[in-house]
């Protein structure tokens, strides 16, 4: 019984903290042993940096296992360092956003480079104030990209612009390439506010239940912004909340 979703977390989650060996304690204290790494852990500008950030997680015992929110502005010198992380990393994701104003070449040069390194991109959706926050831009999109780009579903910001997270999923299926799972609560003047995930509006066992009957493959990576100066024990208790939920299935 159960549904067995890989689990992750965000390293923004741990922004206060720049050390990549402190960060890789810290996820160990959540109970966990995978991450997605943000550009506050890594200098994705600089190439011969990033073996010793690997090493760090390899020996630690943790997988780098997608890096993101990389920005995508049809910049193939930037762009491709980004694939290179991936490569050395041996990690076959990378959650990403596009510049607006440089579409359709953007979208044509992520192609290109996720095929030549043989990845997936997902796009996240960053809330209401953001032009890939819905499903209308979204479907946009993918009806002008092949499938190496697909949806990286923050299920927090689904929330912000009033979708359901779980139907936002089913609508992109096809394109579902990994999860931040995060949660909201919102205010009468609808500020958002973190919280532990599955203790605001998001419906836990719904998601997952629908995960679990897709046979979902990516990753759910867990994402919680508040507490910067000490994250680990909300972390934890979202790392518990979700595998209560998987296991209840």
């Amino acid at each position: 019984m159960g549904y067995d979703l890989k689990l992750a977390v965000q390293s923004y989650c741990f922004r206060g903290f720049k050390d990549n060996r402190k960060v890789a304690e810290m996820v160990k204290e959540c109970g966990l042993d995978k991450i997605e790494l943000c550009g506050v852990h890594v200098d994705f500008s600089n190439p011969s940096t990033f073996k010793e950030v690997i090493e760090i997680y390899r020996d630690a015992g943790i997988e780098i296992i997608s890096i993101g929110v990389q920005g995508f502005a049809n910049n193939e010198e930037k762009e491709r360092k980004f694939f290179e992380f991936l490569k050395e990393a041996e990690t076959k994701y990378m959650s990403v956003d596009f510049n607006i104003d440089t579409i359709p070449d953007c979208f044509k040069l992520a192609d290109k480079l996720a095929e030549e390194y043989d990845v997936k991109l997902a796009i996240h959706n960053h809330g209401g104030k953001h032009w890939l926050g819905n499903s209308t831009a979204l479907n946009y999109v993918f009806k002008r990209t092949s499938e190496r780009i697909g949806l990286c579903l923050d299920t927090a910001w689904a929330l912000d612009t009033g979708e359901d997270p779980v139907e936002m999923a089913e609508r992109f299926k096809e394109r579902l390439y990994l999860l931040h799972i995060k949660d909201f609560t919102f205010d009468t003047a609808r500020r958002y506010k973190d919280v532990i995930a599955g203790e605001g509006n998001l419906d836990l066992n719904k998601l997952f239940n629908f995960l679990k009957n897709i046979s979902f493959e990516g990753y759910g990576i867990i994402e919680y912004e508040a507490d910067v100066e000490n994250p680990v024990p909300a972390i934890k208790k979202c790392v518990e909340k979700v595998r209560e939920s998987l296991s209840s299935l």
